[in-house]
């Protein structure tokens, strides 16, 4: 009988701790990661560099602590490019945060195709961003983003 009446009482106390602790965790919004710009920052025929520009604004009344990026871009439904960051830096509680991040592409490829591809002459291609920004807090390990937009190809002459 009094393992039986021990069971309930752990269970009670168990069940009050955890309706304790959810009232005590914190409210955490997700932070809006954004795409601020992409600029050619040079290169060659073969391979070309691109400084991506980040924007991250965090909601919350606590510090975000990013620790690393990875990021892909698609031209043309292509993929193109791909990096990574381990750079770790921390966006102030209701402030935001811009840092910089190069990746390496072969657009010479993707050029040619839509050279053919196309009969109109056009001197934008669009482009679509993805990829993570690594969080390190216990409730939010990767924060997404996905953002599509227009480079110029004058920038390229």
């Amino acid at each position: 009988m009094l393992p039986r009446i021990l069971k309930w009482l752990l269970l009670s106390l168990f069940t009050a701790w955890t309706a304790g602790c959810s009232l005590v965790a914190p409210h955490f919004e997700r932070p809006i990661l954004s795409v601020a710009g992409i600029q050619l920052v040079g290169g060659n025929l073969l391979q070309q560099n691109f400084l991506v520009k980040f924007n991250v604004q965090n909601p919350n009344d606590r510090a975000l602590p990013v620790t690393s990026l990875h990021a892909e871009l698609n031209v043309l439904g292509e993929r193109v490019a791909s990096g990574t960051s381990d750079h770790a830096f921390v966006v102030p509680a209701q402030g935001t945060s811009e840092f910089d991040m190069t990746i390496s592409a072969n657009l010479a490829l993707v050029l040619f195709r839509f050279k053919q591809s196309t009969d109109q002459r056009s001197d934008d291609i669009d482009y679509e961003l993805t990829g993570a920004a690594s969080i390190n807090l216990p409730f939010l390990r990767e924060v997404p983003f996905h953002q599509r937009g227009v480079f110029s190809l004058k920038s390229l002459q």
